[in-house]
Formats: structure tokens, C-alpha cells, sequence
């Protein structure tokens, strides 16, 4: 996936929390606390690897979930300062050299896709501001959590958390390709729970729902498939500067996404990372083959409405 380079960045909905107060809480001994429902790729899963490895039992935490261990370095008041980042990251040239661009890169697109997208459809979108942070971070709306629950999507206040570092963390714990379309996927999948906040598809979960065909299952399964949606359009969405900001989305991309869709199964994660066992019952976000079958879903049709996972049986 390259970006055209003479296509200019807008920076204002990204919020660089860096160096302002976060940091500390690294490993998986940390406190996780994610609450007010938080939705991340793959921070409930690993809530279960923990307990499976014996970290204990979580506490409910406003529909999140809280990890024994102290965490250290959780700060309030963090602030932004986004004057480096708008700085660096001016074109689609910046956006194809430095990860920081490149991720306010895809936000500009997937922004540029969603709205065209709600206002096709008689709507409203509202963009959500995506924060970026480094070991930890205070949410508005859900709490305190660390960079082990992965990038997440608060809907108490309708923003994207994300620790860069977790792509390294994709490539070195969990053995991903990486690459620029996968970074994307993630980054899309947090878009779709933000979609389905807009919906109020959220309220169709209960708060600690787990299992093969829970609701838990099916939203993450649709934010799947609505990444793919996006990755569909990707190349002929325009953004402000009336654009595409994705000049190409090769075959090799969409292999990328997927592998790293399938390193992020529920049941990869539990036979990898969590002792070798699966347990179905603790299902959050899909087994792999129902990750990548969503997304793929969503790529070869690029239609939300080919993403009702709540209204099928056949999750895959």
C-alpha cells in the first residue's frame, strides 16, 4: 500500500498524547483498565490469556475488565501537543516514510470513506479524534489503561487509543507480516466499533458477553468486516484535498491484513500466547477463520450491509 505522495495530511483529528504525562505499565503484570465498554482488538482476549497464565481473576470495571498488579506511571491531565506532529506530517510523502504519517494517513481516509458513506445514506457522520499514547493512558469516557490491552475504542467518548509500539508488538509477540495495510486494518477495525457507536449497535451486547456466537463475537466480527468495507474503497476514496490519499492496495496487502487477522484470533491467541488450551466459552472476538472470513467479506463486497453479523447463524 503506497500513498500519493503530492497528497496533503490533515492532522486535526489526531491528538499526540506522548511524553505528556502516560508511560510505565508495560507487560502483561500491569493493571489493565479499560472501562465504560471499551472495545479493542485485542485487549479482552489477552484479558483471558492472563487469567488462563494464573494473573487471577479480573474485576468488572464499567463493562471492561481490571487486571491484578499495580500500574504504575497512570497519570491524569494528560494533554496534547500535536505541534511536532503537524509539523512532520504534511503530504503522502511523510505518510510513506514515517508511522506517525502514515496513521494520520489512514485516518484521513477511513474519515473520508465514513462520511461519504452516512451521507449516501441520509446521515450524519461525526469523526471520532484518534490519541495516540505511549505505555498508558487516562481516557474521557473509560477509564485507565495500559498499551498491553491493545488499541481500543472508548464509546463513552467516542475516540481511538493506540500505542504505536503495538505494531512492533504484532510483528515480535504474535508473529504478523506487518506492513502498511495491515497497520491499516487495525486501525479500520477500531473505525468500525466507532461505526457501530453511531448506530447503537453497541447496545445489542451485554457487558462481559463472551462465547463462539456472542454478541461480543458478532460486534468485533462486524468491525472486521467493516475494515475490509473500507479496504474496498480505499484507493478511490477522496479525502479534503479531493484526492485518494491510497494510490494502490496490492494482493499482498490483503494477505498481510489477513494474517494478521488470523494472529489475532481468539483461539490463536489462547493456543500461542495462553498455555496451548482453546476455550470457546471465553470467545470475545472470533477465531481466526471467522476474522479473516468477515474481513475478506467486507473487502470483495465493500457493502456495510453485508457486514449483519447479528442477523446470520453463520458466523463462519
Amino acid at each position: 500500500m503506497r500513498f500519493d505522495e503530492n497528497a496533503d495530511l490533515d492532522t486535526s483529528r489526531i491528538d499526540d498524547l506522548r511524553g505528556s504525562g502516560g508511560g510505565g505499565g508495560g507487560g502483561l503484570g500491569g493493571r489493565v483498565a479499560v472501562g465504560g465498554g471499551g472495545l479493542g482488538i485485542v485487549g479482552l482476549i489477552l484479558f483471558f490469556v492472563v487469567s488462563a497464565l494464573g494473573g487471577g481473576g479480573g474485576t468488572g470495571t464499567g463493562g471492561g475488565f481490571a487486571l491484578p498488579g499495580g500500574l504504575s506511571g497512570l497519570q491524569q491531565g494528560q494533554t496534547a501537543d500535536n505541534t511536532a506532529i503537524a509539523e512532520t506530517c504534511r503530504t503522502g510523502a511523510d505518510a510513506n516514510t514515517t508511522l506517525e504519517c502514515e496513521v494520520t494517513a489512514d485516518v484521513n481516509s477511513l474519515d473520508g470513506y465514513w462520511s461519504d458513506a452516512f451521507a449516501r445514506s441520509g446521515q450524519t457522520y461525526t469523526p471520532p479524534r484518534t490519541n495516540f499514547f505511549e505505555g498508558s493512558v487516562s481516557t474521557r469516557g473509560c477509564g485507565s489503561a495500559t498499551s498491553d490491552v491493545g488499541p481500543f475504542y472508548c464509546p463513552g467518548d467516542s475516540e481511538i487509543y493506540i500505542d504505536l509500539s503495538f505494531f512492533k508488538e504484532l510483528e515480535t509477540r504474535f508473529g504478523a507480516q506487518g506492513g502498511p495495510f495491515a497497520r491499516a486494518y487495525v486501525l479500520a477495525h477500531e473505525y468500525g466499533h466507532h461505526i457501530q457507536n453511531l448506530l447503537g449497535t453497541n447496545s445489542r451486547v451485554r457487558a462481559g458477553d463472551s462465547g463462539p456466537t456472542s454478541g461480543s463475537v458478532r460486534l468485533e466480527l462486524q468491525a472486521d468486516c467493516y475494515a475490509g468495507v473500507w479496504g474496498n474503497h480505499a484507493t478511490t476514496t477522496p479525502t479534503a484535498s479531493g484526492r485518494p490519499l491510497i494510490t494502490d492496495v496490492t494482493q499482498d496487502d490483503v494477505n498481510a491484513a489477513l494474517d494478521t487477522a488470523e494472529r489475532i484470533g481468539d483461539d490463536y491467541i489462547q493456543s500461542n500466547l495462553g498455555g496451548g488450551r482453546v476455550d470457546k466459552s471465553q470467545f470475545t472476538h472470533g477465531s481466526s477463520a471467522q476474522r479473516e472470513k468477515w474481513f475478506t467479506t467486507g473487502f470483495r463486497t465493500g457493502d456495510p450491509a453485508r457486514c449483519d453479523t447479528f442477523g446470520t447463524n453463520n458466523l463462519g
